[in-house]
């Protein structure tokens, strides 16, 4: 695995996690006191993030600097806490970040309350097996 690679990854997972949480470039680069354009590059994976900087924006972002690691090696699912021990998993094989992305996003226009707690709950459900989809 090349240098590049391992930057362009980590940018995806910068990227993943800011959409995510509904933030701006512009919102996290002035979080860690950078330009929005320094955000650019490096979910571009076009410049690479020394270890000071993975962390200020693990921090920031409520989770391990692991995290931007996360599915480097491999394809199989992987596991994180955040600070406040919320369990994320994501998976490279079975749902790329632009799925991710995607389902987020129209998560979000969801307007109803209610309704996006229910879909919420159904999808941990399909995720722990709880719910057969026959």
């Amino acid at each position: 695995m090349k240098k590049q690679d391992v930057d362009v990854h980590v940018g995806k997972r910068l990227r993943l996690r800011r959409t995510m949480m509904g933030l701006s470039q512009e919102a996290v680069a002035k979080a860690v006191g950078i330009t929005f354009q320094q955000v650019q590059k490096y979910e571009k994976g076009a410049n690479a993030m020394n270890a000071n900087r993975l962390y200020e924006f693990g921090q920031f972002m409520h989770v391990p600097v692991a995290y931007f690691f996360e599915g480097l090696d491999h394809g199989e699912a992987a596991t994180g806490f955040s600070e406040e021990g919320e369990k994320f998993e994501h998976s490279v094989r079975r749902v790329s970040d632009r799925e991710s992305l995607e389902m987020m996003k129209a998560f979000k226009r969801i307007k109803e309350q209610i309704i996006r707690k229910r879909l919420a709950d159904l999808v941990r459900a399909i995720a722990d097996h709880k719910v057969i989809l026959d």
